[in-house]
């Protein structure tokens, strides 16, 4: 696949990019392992410090950082604006919470190991490697690198090769804001490269933030390697809704998680699963609410929806909604896409599902939702449970006693009580099942690529 901002309003092709060839490739590495062994060495002040200024420069580039995304991947330039500045905040939480989070911990009776002291401190890695997605061009990046640089780490950016403009603007961001040169260097390579970077014996660690499949590959290659990783995979998020639900909040909240970056994000809500007793309302509102978006050009603050990413992408989605309804799938709204340049795709509701339909098990990545019927909270989490994913889940129910029933109940790496998933930096974030293990933010974020050493002294 070319390295190339192609504009997916239109399709045209906007600027290429040469990838990095061998030699240049290790001039990153070797600047990467080079600046690791002066950044553990900072003191925390200092690189909260960095990280401050490194802020100040996102809140300052908001606008320019905002039309950037959106040219690339497609996304309302209003939510493109939300994502730059979501990644300011995420660099404040850790430049003031990182020490307290890797702070060390002494034994309170060391005398039980036969020490005079004995405890832990948390130290950084060194070089850990980033391969990442297009859906968040910024976000998916600054929630790893901002930890982990403020633990002492340094960071290596293989990302999608249809944001390669975003790729290169993180390349800069934190030398800008003060980082010693090779703290945080993108590398401009195809997915067939990976391999070699994780195998090379300077880089210690990966995270991915992907497909399934890229996961596994990455996985396999860590593994050989005894080297630590982090994936962050697929998602079909349920988003239950049960009789004692505020209808009309679940059904405005249901279009906002399924449509948010125009269906394109792994914690969507995108299989909305109601109970029998509320079903025909839920799903009147629901459909209704859909039918009213707005579906045009990104950059116009009026649109809701933008194009998919890529023509492949929405290709996908096409086809899963094709075989859905060839197999008697009832098409509430929607179901194909525009006549028109660029690759939008029409909002759109499934109901009546079955289980040889492909859509009933495999990611939706587009604005498609799937909606199930079910006559109990028995049938909701089997319903829900049934993927091979357990990223986020959305439970909607005003008894208590029903909501810790199902927060037990449903394989999932979060439950979100009458809301959407939304990723905090406050919180850790992550997945079971297929969806990938290992977290990101908060402080389970930041302790990942850090090495918990034991200290014990006679």
């Amino acid at each position: 696949m070319a390295i190339a901002t192609i504009n997916p309003a239109t399709g045209d092709t906007v600027e290429t990019f040469e990838p990095h060839d061998s030699a240049e490739v290790e001039r990153r590495i070797a600047e990467a392992y080079q600046a690791a062994q002066t950044l553990r060495s900072t003191s925390y002040a200092q690189r909260a410090e960095w990280m401050h200024a490194t802020a100040d420069l996102l809140e300052a580039d908001v606008d320019r950082a905002a039309a950037m995304i959106t040219l690339e991947m497609g996304k309302p330039v209003a939510q493109s604006r939300g994502e730059v500045l979501k990644c300011a905040k995420n660099i404040r939480f850790y430049a003031d919470n990182a020490e307290s989070f890797l702070a060390g911990e002494e034994l309170a009776d060391p005398s039980a190991v036969a020490a005079s002291s004995a405890g832990t401190v948390w130290q950084p890695l060194g070089v850990v490697l980033a391969v990442m997605p297009w859906n968040y061009p910024l976000w998916q990046v600054i929630r790893f690198a901002a930890p982990a640089l403020m633990a002492g780490n340094t960071g290596l950016l293989k990302h999608a090769s249809n944001v390669p403009q975003s790729a290169m603007y993180l390349d800069e961001l934190f030398e800008r804001g003060g980082f010693p040169s090779g703290s945080f260097r993108t590398l401009l390579i195809g997915s067939a490269e990976v391999a070699a970077v994780i195998e090379d014996r300077r880089v210690k660690a990966v995270t991915l933030t992907g497909s399934e499949p890229a996961g596994r590959s990455v996985a396999s290659t860590a593994g050989r390697e005894i080297k630590k990783a982090v994936l962050e995979l697929g998602g079909s998020d349920p988003f239950i809704v049960m009789p004692s639900a505020d209808l009309e909040a679940a059904s405005t909240t249901a279009v906002k998680a399924r449509i948010s970056n125009n269906g394109q994000s792994c914690i969507a809500g995108k299989r909305f699963i109601i109970h029998t007793d509320v079903y025909d309302q839920f799903v009147g509102l629901f459909v209704d609410k859909m039918k009213a978006l707005v579906v045009g050009d990104p950059m116009d603050e009026a649109t809701d929806i933008g194009p998919l990413a890529t023509a492949s992408g929405r290709t996908d989605v096409a086809d899963l909604v094709d075989d859905a309804v060839a197999k008697g799938a009832e098409l509430l709204t929607g179901g194909s896409a525009p006549d028109q340049p660029g690759w939008f795709y029409e909002p759109t509701v499934l109901a009546g599902l079955s289980d040889d339909m492909r859509i009933v098990m495999e990611e939706t990545f587009g604005p498609v939702a799937s909606v199930y019927k079910v006559a109990d909270r028995e049938e909701a989490v089997r319903v829900a449970n049934q993927t091979t994913f357990g990223l986020s889940s959305a439970v909607w129910s005003n008894e208590e006693a029903e909501q810790d029933w199902f927060v037990a109940n449903l394989d999932a790496g979060a439950v979100f009580l009458n809301g959407m998933t939304v990723s905090y930096p406050e919180l850790p974030f992550g997945g079971v099942k297929d969806s990938g293990y290992g977290r990101e933010l908060a402080a389970a974020g930041i302790r990942e690529f850090c090495n918990l050493k034991t200290v014990w002294k006679a």
